[in-house]
This record gives structure tokens, C-alpha cells and sequence, in this order.
């Protein structure tokens, strides 16, 4: 299973909590600005229940740009340790996108996002509600272009995968009555046809 950063832009966003990760693997890298010597203790309780997964990272000069650039350099580092690891800013300032865009033409999985409930990954692993769970599906085999699982078990194989593999067969069951009763796909026998919205 591939590795989900999530490096946060500490100048940038505050985050109160860690709550959206409670039971979830990811690695956390928190960025702090060089004046920044305080970060709330609820905030830093969080990050130490995340063990070896979360780390601080204080850059030692300042600038308009100094932060960003040590997170552009981090991303450059484990991109090379980890190739299939998806990284996810956080941040308002959107002077990462271009960055982004970069990364993702050499193929480098990369998202930002200003704020952890904002974050793809999170929105679907922490959906609870069977319409939740549906429309994170959905949009997930809408945005695939080819590849879409052909046979039932294949697609129950997928749908589990998108969820971080948390799900019970009950649910996977249930998700894929609740596909085929609102018509997004049809199941004949073990073979599966989509019939789901275009995406842009």
C-alpha cells in the first residue's frame, strides 16, 4: 500500500486537531516557520499519538517563500526513497499548485488541500453514510478512464482498496446493492457494465 503524506504548511494553516486521522496511517510532516516557537498543545498532544509517523521540520531562515521551498525539497527527497507514495499539502496558498502540476507530469502523486477534512483520501475513508460512501465511489470509477473492474469480486476488491481495505463484507455488499439500485451499474451474473457520470 502506497505511503500518504500529508505535509503541513504551519505558517500557512493551524490545524485545532487530528481527529480526521484517528485510525488511519499516515505520515505526518509538520513545517514551522523560524519565528514560530509555539504550536498549541492539543495540536502537539495529537502529533506525539501519532508516534514515529509525524515529525516537525523548523526551517532555520526566513523569506517569502522559505517554508515552501523546504517542502518542495521534501517532496523531492521521498519521491525518490518512496516513488508510489502520494503526497498532500496543506495549505491555502495556492503558489503550490504549479508545483503540483510539475509533479504530477513525472508522475509523482501529489494534491493540496487547505485543510485535513479537505483532503480526497480523508473525505472518503471518513465517510460514514451509505450516500457518503456511494458518491466517493462513484466519483472514484467516474475519474478512471480505463481499468474499471469487470467482475464483481474485482470491483468489491476495488471498492474495499479505496477505503484503505476497513471495510466488512456486509458493507462492500451493501455498497455495491446501493451501486446497482441507483443505477450506476447493472451486474449480470459475475460481469459488471458502468453506467456513471462523465467527470471533467
Amino acid at each position: 500500500m502506497k505511503t500518504n503524506y500529508l505535509l503541513v504548511d504551519y505558517e500557512n494553516v493551524q490545524p485545532k486537531s487530528l481527529v480526521s486521522l484517528n485510525g488511519h496511517a499516515f505520515k505526518v510532516i509538520v513545517f514551522v516557520g523560524a519565528r514560530q516557537t509555539k504550536v498549541p498543545v492539543e495540536f502537539a498532544r495529537a502529533l506525539q499519538s501519532l508516534g514515529g509517523n509525524a515529525e516537525y521540520v523548523q526551517i532555520s531562515g526566513s523569506g517569502s517563500n522559505a517554508l515552501d521551498l523546504h517542502i518542495a525539497f521534501t517532496i523531492g527527497e521521498l519521491s525518490k526513497i518512496e516513488p508510489g507514495a502520494y503526497f498532500h499539502i496543506i495549505s491555502k496558498d495556492s503558489g503550490f499548485d504549479p508545483l503540483i502540476k510539475h509533479l504530477r507530469s513525472k508522475g509523482i502523486l501529489a494534491n493540496r488541500s487547505s485543510s485535513f477534512a479537505d483532503v480526497p483520501l480523508l473525505k472518503v475513508i471518513n465517510a460514514k453514510s451509505v450516500e457518503e460512501r456511494v458518491d466517493a465511489v462513484v466519483k472514484n470509477l467516474a475519474s478512471r478512464r480505463v481499468g474499471r473492474p469487470r467482475k464483481v469480486k474485482t470491483l468489491k476488491n476495488t471498492i474495499n482498496a479505496l477505503f484503505l481495505k476497513s471495510l466488512k463484507q456486509e458493507e462492500l455488499l451493501g455498497l455495491t446493492q446501493a451501486l446497482v439500485r441507483q443505477g450506476y451499474i447493472s451486474i449480470k451474473g459475475e460481469d459488471v457494465t458502468y453506467h456513471l457520470p462523465n467527470v471533467p
